[in-house]
């Protein structure tokens, strides 16, 4: 792969975010981090600079590239946040839109003669959001969209409502697609255009990517 983002500075999220109920229980989603990965290793085979800033996931970490391990989604919004300047963002984690208000201190019983369990859960701060709007905003920010349906309505959408200059989105739910497969295939949106790339195996999905972004980097 070419040095095609070399002297660049690339920061990606990846993987889940867990949301702790009590110190058994905790809210997460089916994100095994491995397309967020394999971004971050295309990115560095780019020529650049990379930090990865990974979820709870068990993946060993691309020859030189810096980690971050971060658990929740407010860990996940710090982490990104303090990662910056960079020329590019790429948001691939699958960050929890909500967290439980309170976090017990002891692992919650079950309650005699009652057969429910009532939760509050807040919304958690937007990184996506935060790093489009950020003083210091990279010059291409990517966004990721795991959808079950209507996955081009919805992409473009997120386009337009976080201000992003690239969404990626995928089908979940479906073989050889999104969440806990090797396989993916992703629908890039932009102001203008659109790009398929795949179906294949994540490793090249990223590189295709990471093409894209280097595109917009030089129009």
């Amino acid at each position: 792969m070419s040095a095609m983002l070399a002297g660049r500075r690339v920061v990606v999220s990846a993987g889940p975010t867990y949301e702790d109920i009590d110190p058994v229980r905790f809210l997460g989603n089916r994100s095994s981090g491995r397309m967020g990965f394999a971004v971050a290793q295309a990115a560095r085979e780019a020529g650049a600079e990379v930090v990865l800033v990974a979820g709870p996931v068990h993946l060993p970490t691309p020859e030189g590239i810096q980690r971050v391990d971060v658990r929740s989604a407010a860990q996940m919004y710090d982490a990104v946040l303090g990662a910056l300047p960079a020329d590019v963002y790429i948001g691939a984690a699958a960050v929890a839109d909500f967290t439980p208000r309170e976090v017990s201190g002891h692992k919650i019983k079950k309650t005699p003669g009652s057969d429910t369990l009532v939760l509050e859960l807040v919304r958690t701060r937007d990184v996506l959001a935060a790093v489009a709007s950020h003083p210091r905003r990279p010059a291409v920010v990517v966004g990721f969209a795991a959808e079950t349906h209507d996955v081009e309505r919805y992409a473009r959408g997120k386009l337009e409502a976080k201000k992003v200059d690239m969404v990626a989105a995928n089908r979940v739910g479906v073989a050889g697609s999104g969440f806990e497969s090797e396989d993916n295939m992703l629908d890039v949106y932009w102001h203008g255009g659109g790009r398929r790339l795949g179906p294949g195996p994540k490793t090249g999905i990223a590189r295709q990517l990471v093409a894209l972004v280097a595109e917009r980097l030089r129009a």
